[in-house]
């Protein structure tokens, strides 16, 4: 349809059989041709947009369509040395009829629907992660780039550890398209497992989840946008969610009787548990406490005593001694998994893990004592941690980075690494692949009255007798744990 004359004609107003809808329009005060593709192309006369990349959404007023993208920044925006800093920006579209806007406007929306982007989102935002920065960090940077796209959405503030959980438990998820964390990665993983406990956990867990970078650690969101080579940063993680793409991840399942614990990112016993939770009494140091106190506990290093059995992936049966299943018990009856000190009790009913034939896998094992032990599902623990570079989304395996016994000027270098993920390179690494883990943690070696701290996801999972604030409660006990992968059990909002 000609949209002047109301004739009907093969090039104008048509996007059928992958014709362009072609017709006269008003930009910046000039008269000029516009046209649209059946793939997505949007052009005028100096600009050409694609739909699907740069286009957020847009709105109708009169007779004019604005147009809401994110483009390269000008070169006098920064520096020239920087990376290309993309903006929002909005174009105006003006047609020269009512029957033209229609047929324009009814064209964007198909395409913009046909993009399966989502629509509805429940946001969490956690005002106490991090610097404290989170709603800021919405308001300035999440927030306008949801208006731009359309996105109707629903904001909950964390109060309290484990509001998120408590929440997703008996959250009407057919509302949503999906779920958001603007936060560290500990409300990732409190919606992970309130997903996972609930009754209808096989529908629920489907549902993609988000994350954009607001407190300490961000280890996922810098693990999605770092396999694109994009920078760590709110804006590229919200643009990530807005387009919806996505991409699956493995879920590990920690077990220790009939008390489960789902795990998105990393478990560590020793060296980085210990730095990672004990630095907590110098919190006001910011980031830095992790680096003073690592060189506490490198100079004032300890060892633990304790052993490992493990399930080695393809290309790693080396490592470690076979077991003989007929003398030794790989793990207890589930019932039978805990020691004198007694669980927080958890839901009946939900996720119980993987199911796995344990006795007939090639199980295979390593004696202590350990300076650490560290279990990666995704390559980077921080922002500056590239904890471990080989690890994949969706491999259905863990990354195991082992050191057992190491001279504290090698291992201060070796920390030094981590920032490059250099580190897995030292002699005193051993760094493999597994498909199923078993911890065994001990004693410390200089004093068996003391045991250690076992850290998932950033939070404490058990603490030995004697372990910094080892009276607090804590959800197993120190004792044997059994670690099983389930392959692409989540799916995430992940650049494309």
């Amino acid at each position: 349809m000609n949209c002047e004359t109301g004739e009907l004609l093969s090039d104008h107003c048509q996007m059928e059989t992958g014709e362009l809808l072609s017709d006269q329009v008003r930009v910046n005060g000039r008269i000029t041709t516009a046209t649209f593709s059946a793939g997505g192309q949007l052009t005028w006369p100096g600009r050409r947009l694609e739909m699907g990349k740069q286009v957020l959404g847009f709105s109708v007023e009169g007779f004019k369509i604005k147009i809401r993208v994110i483009v390269e920044a000008s070169p006098g925006l920064c520096c020239f040395s920087c990376k290309t800093t993309l903006v929002r920006k909005t174009f105006t579209l003006e047609f020269l009829s009512d029957d033209c806007l229609r047929v324009w406007t009814q064209k964007f929306q198909e395409y913009l629907e046909s993009l399966g982007r989502p629509k509805r989102l429940f946001i969490f935002v956690n005002p106490y992660g991090g610097k404290k920065s989170a709603s800021k960090i919405f308001v300035s940077d999440v927030k306008p780039l949801l208006d731009d796209a359309n996105v109707e959405y629903t904001i909950q503030e964390t109060k309290h550890r484990f509001h998120a959980k408590e929440v997703v438990q008996s959250l009407d998820l057919a509302k949503y398209d999906g779920i958001v964390c603007v936060s560290g990665d500990g409300i990732l993983v409190e919606v992970l497992n309130g997903l996972l406990v609930r009754g209808d956990w096989d529908i629920a867990i489907r549902i993609p989840l988000g994350v954009v970078p607001a407190g300490t650690g961000n280890g996922m969101v810098k693990s999605l946008l770092d396999s694109r080579g994009q920078p760590c940063s709110p804006f590229n993680a919200t643009l990530a969610i807005i387009r919806g793409h996505k991409r699956s991840l493995d879920v590990a399942t920690i077990s220790q009787g009939d008390t489960r614990f789902f795990s998105l990112l990393m478990l560590a016993w020793g060296l980085v548990a210990d730095i990672d939770i004990e630095s907590e009494i110098y919190r006001w140091m910011g980031s830095a406490r992790l680096d003073f106190y690592a060189l506490q506990r490198i100079f004032g290093l300890r060892n633990y005593n304790g052993s490992i059995c493990f399930v080695p992936a393809p290309g790693y049966e080396s490592y470690g001694e076979p077991l003989d299943l007929e003398k030794e018990v790989i793990v207890e009856g589930e019932s039978q998994m805990t020691s004198d000190d007694r669980p927080v009790s958890t839901r009946e009913y939900g996720y119980r893990g993987p199911k796995v034939d344990i006795k007939s896998l090639n199980w295979r094992k390593i004696d202590g004592p350990f300076v650490s032990i560290w279990l990666h599902n995704v390559p980077w623990g921080g922002e500056n941690t590239l904890a471990a570079p080989d690890a994949e989304f969706s491999d259905g395996c863990l990354d195991l980075v082992m050191i057992k016994d190491c001279p504290k000027c090698s291992l201060l270098k070796l920390m030094t690494g981590l920032n490059d993920g250099s580190h897995v390179k030292s002699p005193h690494v051993s760094y493999l692949k597994v498909k199923a883990f078993i911890l065994q943690p001990g004693t410390r070696t200089d004093d068996p009255t003391k045991g250690g701290i076992i850290d998932v996801d950033g939070e404490v999972l058990a603490r030995g007798r004697g372990a910094y604030k080892w009276e607090e409660k804590s959800l197993m006990s120190y004792g044997k744990l059994l670690i099983k992968v389930d392959q692409g059990l989540a799916t995430l909002f992940a650049p494309n």
